[in-house]
């Protein structure tokens, strides 16, 4: 007999009887919705307790490690429930390429959760959908491209960053030291660069505080009391960590306006030094010819700055710390990198154009981006429409997330998933191979729009600092002791740590 008939043959149960029993009735018909029973096509997943769903079952240090192990039982299209809201994962290779490429349209959308809708009101480039996100995606990635993203014109301006950069390290004498501040304010030099058509002193009071707002939001935007604003949105005014990210996004929003500001002030429309300048050439234009309903306005400026900066940084950043991490616990990769950098460069300065010469430095950049996975769930998208995948329907509107780790260490398309081991990328004759599972950028219509500048970033930071330095240890430390475990946030950075750089020319 049913718990339904039960309860209907009970000739007077009390009301608090009743009451559970509807609340057990209620919870196993929707936990039994959770599974591929309904109508045979859902994605299944593990049964979710009320109010809390799958929370119980996953480890938020280690979420993606979670997801990856409840993948093995329920196959690379699954169902969770982190609380309330109802998350469809997708794991491994086949699985994100297929619906990230072939399903492109129907999983384009981005899901915008309530703390990003908060902060970003659906304007920008990251945070938003529609013809306002097609539009500025569109001539966000034009404008880039105009100004040497990726060619000769940004080419140039990494390799001056570099040189201030190694200015820098030359100073610590080869004494030990922590890397971050400089990486990150150099990564950052190359955005204000392409954004604004200048870069700033890396002691300028306005471009600390800049990059410190920055490092600052990203762990804001993962702090655990935000993620449970994200699911339990009711509990907002009791969160003070939302209250503080407001906070700061108000004030870095008064920053970047002050720099706009200054650049309005000696606008040049026959000479665009940048993003900025280019954003405000098409705005003033629309608005001659009468257009006042455009999405060229201050908000969606300031909203893309903010986007460009912190996601130009970070991901970036964090990869050329892992890149210097690897290079001082796995020494004798290292010996190999500044060999083929001695033979083929000598004391020249490396190019973007030698990439081609010099197979395994290129190997370790990548296998660095694989091993480091920096970004390791994506950020959320969303079905734009109803969609059967792989067998299974998907409602329009749903939240879905690739996990991208899963297909950066996937088991059948790596002999060696959880090793830092450059040969992933070298045929039998040491040449450079592509993978088709490497996807650290993501794919598809919402694949990273920085990608070529990040690409390039990353082969001439990495390769000029080991052609110039020699990365070791803290005295006392042995490679062996340093440690590789993740910090937990929305990157996986690498745990504090301090390297000696020593100069090789």
């Amino acid at each position: 007999m049913g718990i339904l008939e039960l309860f209907l043959q009970t000739s007077s149960p009390t009301p608090l009887l009743g009451a559970l029993l509807v609340l057990l009735l209620v919870y196993l018909v929707s936990s039994s919705s959770f599974s591929s029973e309904k109508n045979g096509k859902e994605p299944p997943g593990p049964r979710p307790l009320p109010l809390l769903g799958n929370l119980l079952q996953l480890d938020f240090k280690r979420v993606y490690i979670s997801l990856a192990k409840l993948s093995k039982k329920y196959g690379s299209v699954f169902t969770v429930y982190i609380g309330p809201p109802k998350l469809v994962i997708l794991v491994g290779y086949k699985t994100v390429k297929e619906a990230l490429i072939n399903y492109g349209e129907e999983f384009g959308e981005r899901h915008i959760q309530h703390i990003m809708h908060d902060v970003y009101g659906g304007q920008g480039l990251i945070w938003t959908n529609g013809d306002s996100w097609q539009e500025m995606r569109r001539f966000a990635l034009t404008n880039l491209r105009d100004n040497g993203m990726g060619k000769k014109e940004s080419e140039e301006k990494i390799i001056n960053e570099l040189h201030h950069l190694t200015e820098v390290i030359n100073k610590t004498k080869g004494e030990a030291f922590d890397m971050t501040k400089p990486i990150h304010r150099a990564v950052s030099n190359i955005i204000c660069s392409m954004v604004y058509g200048n870069r700033f002193e890396y002691d300028d009071p306005e471009f600390m505080s800049l990059v410190d707002h920055s490092n600052k939001y990203i762990k804001l935007f993962t702090s655990p009391s935000l993620q449970m604003y994200n699911m339990f949105p009711w509990l907002g005014k009791f969160i003070s960590e939302k209250k503080e990210l407001i906070k700061l996004v108000d004030a870095n929003k008064k920053q970047h306006l002050k720099l706009i500001r200054s650049l309005e002030e000696t606008l040049n429309p026959q000479m665009c030094r940048g993003f900025i300048d280019a954003f405000l050439v098409r705005k003033n234009h629309l608005e001659k010819s009468g257009i006042t309903n455009s999405h060229f306005h201050y908000e969606n400026l300031l909203k893309s700055v903010n986007n460009m900066f912190n996601a130009g940084t970070d991901t970036t950043a964090t990869t050329l710390r892992w890149g210097l991490l690897f290079m001082a616990r796995y020494p004798e990769i290292q010996d190999q990198v500044q060999e083929e950098l001695s033979r083929v460069i000598g004391s020249r300065q490396v190019k973007a154009e030698d990439r081609k010469n010099l197979p395994f430095v290129d190997a370790v950049v990548h296998e660095t981006q694989r091993m480091s996975s920096v970004v390791p769930m994506s950020l959320p998208h969303k079905t734009s429409q109803d969609v059967t995948f792989q067998g299974h329907f998907i409602k329009k509107g749903t939240t879905v997330f690739p996990l991208l780790i899963s297909v950066l260490r996937d088991e059948s398309e790596w002999e060696r998933p959880h090793s830092f081991y450059p040969a992933h990328f070298l045929n039998k004759d040491g040449k450079f191979v592509k993978r088709d599972a490497f996807m650290p950028f993501s794919a598809g219509r919402r694949a990273c729009p920085g990608e070529s500048l990040a690409r390039m970033e990353l082969f001439l930071f990495l390769a000029t600092l080991l052609q110039h330095f020699r990365f070791s240890p803290p005295p006392g430390v042995s490679e062996e002791e340093l440690d590789v475990t993740p910090q937990v946030g929305f990157s996986l950075a690498p745990p504090a740590h301090k390297l000696c750089a020593v100069p090789r020319m």
